[in-house]
């Protein structure tokens, strides 16, 4: 294993400087993790670009100095697993910078820039990861699928420092008062919050209804019709006997 006995020691002091200016500023979307026994490995966690199919994926790297640099380049490796056309399946990174295109004035945190930059902008013509880059060349759509599919099942989730759950309480008061508006018709009370365990009493509702409801005409019951239909079918059976009487008088 690489020690910082491997570097020079104006090399270290160098890489001392230029560490701690990347733990205090660091660039946007890369932080990285110093091991400060061992300055010939550095770490570091890319957060995938927004608008590309690493988006919402944090994706580990490591950069390895070798015993000459910064004569030399170093050499980058993605850690996490991810589908790229210019990262091969073991990791390894291909891109210029750390190549032909290398300059011993160029820094750390440009190294960093230069491999996020490539997370937005691959080039297939180098492709380490030939199925990428054949993809991506034929048929944009699927290497997206393939890219996003590799994200969401190797890729560290970004942290956030939202406080999602006073969003999320305050989302379910709006939603019950708008429930409320639309049942009732009034605006709901703002002094005490309401939760979605929460039950609108419905007595008051049934008591302000009860009291502007129209007055009901009362309603012959059946007892009394019959009640009325009997003294009328008596009084014809009374009528017929005093007929019969008669009659029978007549004829006395």
């Amino acid at each position: 294993m690489a020690t910082n006995e491997n570097l020079s020691p104006n090399v270290i002091k160098q890489l001392a400087k230029e560490l701690k200016n990347l733990d205090e500023t660091p660039p946007d979307g890369i932080k990285v993790i110093v091991n400060d026994d061992d300055f010939s490995i550095i770490f570091a966690d890319i957060e995938g670009p927004a608008g590309t199919p690493y988006e919402n994926g944090v994706f580990r790297m490591k950069l390895l100095l070798s015993h000459d640099f910064p004569q030399s380049p170093p050499k980058g490796y993605f850690l996490t697993k991810i589908f790229h056309p210019n990262i091969a399946m073991n990791g390894e990174i291909c891109v210029n910078t750390l190549k032909k295109d290398w300059n011993p004035s160029l820094g750390l945190r440009h190294v960093l820039l230069v491999v996020k930059c490539l997370l937005i902008e691959p080039f297939p013509e180098s492709a380490l990861n030939e199925q990428a880059g054949k993809m991506l060349l034929e048929n944009y759509e699927e290497y997206a699928r393939h890219a996003r599919l590799y994200t969401g099942i190797h890729a560290l989730k970004p942290k956030s420092n939202v406080k999602t759950g006073a969003i999320c309480e305050s989302t379910t008061v709006l939603n019950v008062d708008q429930r409320i508006t639309e049942s009732t018709g009034k605006e709901p009370l703002l002094t005490a919050p309401l939760s979605t365990s929460s039950k609108v009493p419905v007595t008051n509702a049934q008591d302000q209804n009860a009291s502007i409801a129209p007055p009901v005409e009362p309603v012959v019951g059946a007892s009394a019709i019959l009640k009325k239909e009997g003294h009328a079918v008596k009084a014809q059976v009374d009528k017929k006997k005093i007929d019969a009487r008669k009659k029978s008088l007549k004829r006395l």
